[in-house]
C-alpha cells in the first residue's frame, strides 16, 4: 500500500521540481509558464508517460480549489488606492464586457460552426473569462501604466464570478424552468451577496487578526488565506458567488496592513504558484492529444471571434458604459483608444476557460468533448500568441510606462515595523529624472531613496548625487506617503526638476 504512495510522492515531487526550475526557462524564452505547465501534463499523460487520467468531476472540484487560492493572491495583492479608479471599468468588463463577448462569440459559432444555440452560447460563457494566473503572471513583468494593470488584473479577479454562474446554468441538463428575467435577478442576487460576505468577512478577519497574539508568526499567513477560503464557503452556502467573495474578503484584508503583512503575502504567492502548477498539469494530463488536431478549425474559428470581435467590442461597451453621464468622470475610467486597444489585446485566456469547460464535461452537457478540445487548443495559440507580443504591442501603442516604480515584495522586519514598502524604479532613457539631484526629487517626509544601482555596483546616495540614465532607485515609502511619492516620481520623470513650475502632478497621463 505504502509502496504506490511513495512511487505517487516520486512522481510528484519531480513534476513539481521540474515546473518551477521551468519557469526561469519560460521566462528566459518568453514564454507563458503555463504552457510549459500543460506540456508537462500532456508528457506524462496517457500518449507520453502512460499515465491515464480523465476524471473531468474530479478535475472541476481540484480547479475550483486552484482558483479559490490564486484569486485570493490576486486580491490580497490588490492596492485599494490604485484599484478604486479604475473599479466602475473593471467591474463593467466584468459584466457587461462578458455579455457583449457571449453573444458575439455565440452568434459565430451559431451560424459558422453550425452550432445550436445553447452549445453556442456555452462556447462564449466559458471563453468570456480572462484569467487571474496569466494576467498577473505575464503583466507583472511589463512596466505599463498602472491603471491598465490594474484594470485587467481586476477584471480577471472579479469576472470568474458571473461566468461561472452562467457556465452552470448553461449545462444545466434542462432548460427554460424560469422566466429569463428570474435568472438575471438569481445572479445579481448571487453577485451582490457574494461581495457582501467578502466585505464581511475580510473586516472582521483584519480587525481579529489585528487583535490576535497568536503564538507563531507563521500561524498570520495560513489565518489569513483560511480567511479567504471561509470566504468563499460562506459564500457558496448563501448560495451566493463564492469567487467574488473570494476577491473581495482579500482587498479588504491586503489593504488592512495586516500583522506581518510580507510573511502574508509571501505565503500567498507561494501558494497561488503551487496551484497554478498544479491545475495546469492536471489539465494538461486530462487532454486528450489524439482528439486535439480535430478541435484545430472550431479554435480556430471562435478564437479569431473572440480576439478580434468579441473582446474588442465588449471593451469598447464597458467603457462607454463606465463613463458617468454627468459630473466629474473618474481618470481611471478613461484609458483613451490606446488604452482600449491594449486591453482589447491584453485579455488573457489561460487555465479558468479549460476549468470552466469541465463544467459540461461533468454534466454530460451533448457537445462538451468537443468544447473541451476546441477550448484547449485555442488556450494553447491565443496564450502563446498574446503573451509573447504584449511587450511589443504595448511599445507600438505607447502605452508603456518606464518611469513607474514596481515593487518588491521582501522579508524585512524595519520595513514590517515601519509599515513601509520597497520600491525600484529605473532611470530610463528619455527619462528627466536623468541629471536631476537626489534633493530636487522632494519626496515626502517618510519616503527616501536608499540605495542607487549603477553600472552594477551599489551606493547610498547623498542630496548631492545625480541620477544618470540607466541608474536604478531603491526607495522605501510608508503606506501614508506612498502614492504622493510615486506621483512625484513619475512628474521628475516627465517635466524634471521643474515639475511643479509646468503644473504637472505626476498623475497618470490617459492614452
Amino acid at each position: 500500500m505504502t509502496g504506490h504512495l511513495d512511487i505517487a510522492l516520486l512522481v510528484g515531487a519531480a513534476v513539481l521540481l521540474v515546473a518551477v526550475f521551468a519557469v526561469r526557462v519560460s521566462t528566459r524564452l518568453g514564454l507563458p509558464s503555463l504552457l510549459v505547465y500543460l506540456a508537462i501534463g500532456m508528457i506524462i499523460g496517457e500518449a507520453g508517460f502512460g499515465i491515464r487520467f480523465d476524471d473531468a468531476e474530479l478535475t472541476r472540484t481540484l480547479g475550483f480549489c486552484a482558483l479559490i487560492v490564486i484569486i485570493a493572491e490576486g486580491g490580497l495583492t490588490a492596492r485599494w488606492s490604485t484599484l478604486r479608479p479604475v473599479l466602475g471599468l473593471s467591474a463593467s468588463l466584468a459584466t457587461v464586457g462578458v455579455a457583449v463577448s457571449i453573444l458575439v462569440v455565440g452568434v459565430v459559432a451559431h451560424f459558422i460552426l453550425g452550432l445550436n444555440w445553447r452549445l453556442a452560447l456555452l462556447y462564449g460563457a466559458v471563453l468570456s473569462s480572462t484569467d487571474a494566473a496569466a494576467v498577473f503572471a505575464t503583466l507583472r513583468r511589463l512596466r505599463l501604466p498602472r491603471r491598465l494593470v490594474t484594470t485587467l488584473e481586476a477584471e480577471s479577479g472579479l469576472n470568474d464570478a458571473p461566468v461561472v454562474l452562467l457556465v452552470v446554468l448553461l449545462s444545466a441538463p434542462v432548460l427554460g424552468h424560469h422566466p429569463w428575467w428570474y435568472e438575471v435577478v438569481i445572479v445579481a442576487y448571487e453577485l451582490a451577496a457574494g461581495a457582501a460576505i467578502g466585505v464581511a468577512v475580510g473586516v472582521a478577519g483584519r480587525w481579529t487578526l489585528r487583535r490576535a497574539a497568536l503564538p507563531s508568526a507563521g500561524l498570520y499567513p495560513i489565518a489569513a488565506v483560511g480567511l479567504t477560503v471561509l470566504a468563499y464557503a460562506a459564500g457558496t452556502v448563501a448560495h451566493a458567488s463564492g469567487f467574488l467573495a473570494v476577491y473581495v474578503a482579500g482587498v479588504v484584508l491586503g489593504n488592512g496592513r495586516l500583522p506581518h503583512r510580507r510573511a502574508v503575502l509571501g505565503f500567498a504567492d507561494g501558494l497561488a504558484w503551487l496551484a497554478q502548477i498544479g491545475l495546469f498539469v492536471l489539465l494538461g494530463l486530462l487532454a486528450s492529444p489524439g482528439r486535439l488536431a480535430g478541435a484545430l478549425v472550431p479554435a480556430l474559428v471562435v478564437g479569431l471571434a473572440l480576439v478580434l470581435l468579441a473582446r474588442p467590442l465588449s471593451v469598447i461597451a464597458s467603457a462607454v458604459l463606465a463613463r458617468p453621464v454627468r459630473g466629474p468622470r473618474r481618470p481611471g475610467n478613461r484609458v483613451g483608444w490606446r488604452g482600449t486597444a491594449f486591453l482589447s489585446w491584453a485579455g488573457l485566456r489561460g487555465a479558468v476557460p479549460i476549468v470552466l469547460a469541465t463544467i459540461p464535461l461533468s454534466a454530460g452537457t451533448p457537445g462538451a468533448d468537443g468544447l473541451f478540445d476546441a477550448v484547449f487548443v485555442l488556450v494553447i495559440i491565443f496564450t502563446l500568441l498574446q503573451a509573447g507580443t504584449l511587450g511589443r504591442a504595448a511599445k507600438l501603442l505607447g502605452v508603456t510606462a518606464p518611469d513607474e516604480a514596481a515593487e518588491i515584495h521582501v522579508e524585512t522586519a524595519p520595513l514590517e515595523n515601519m509599515q513601509a514598502d520597497l520600491l525600484q524604479l529605473d532611470v530610463a532613457s528619455g527619462s528627466r529624472l536623468s541629471g536631476v539631484y537626489i534633493d530636487e526629487l522632494r519626496l515626502p517626509a517618510g519616503a527616501s531613496v536608499t540605495l542607487v544601482v549603477r553600472d552594477g555596483a551599489g551606493f547610498v546616495p547623498g542630496p548631492d548625487t545625480r541620477l544618470r540614465t540607466g541608474d536604478a532607485l531603491l526607495i522605501v515609502a510608508t503606506a501614508a506617503v506612498r502614492d504622493v511619492a510615486e506621483r512625484r516620481l513619475r512628474a521628475v520623470s516627465r517635466r524634471g526638476r521643474l515639475a511643479r513650475w509646468f503644473g504637472e502632478d505626476g498623475r497618470e497621463q490617459q492614452s
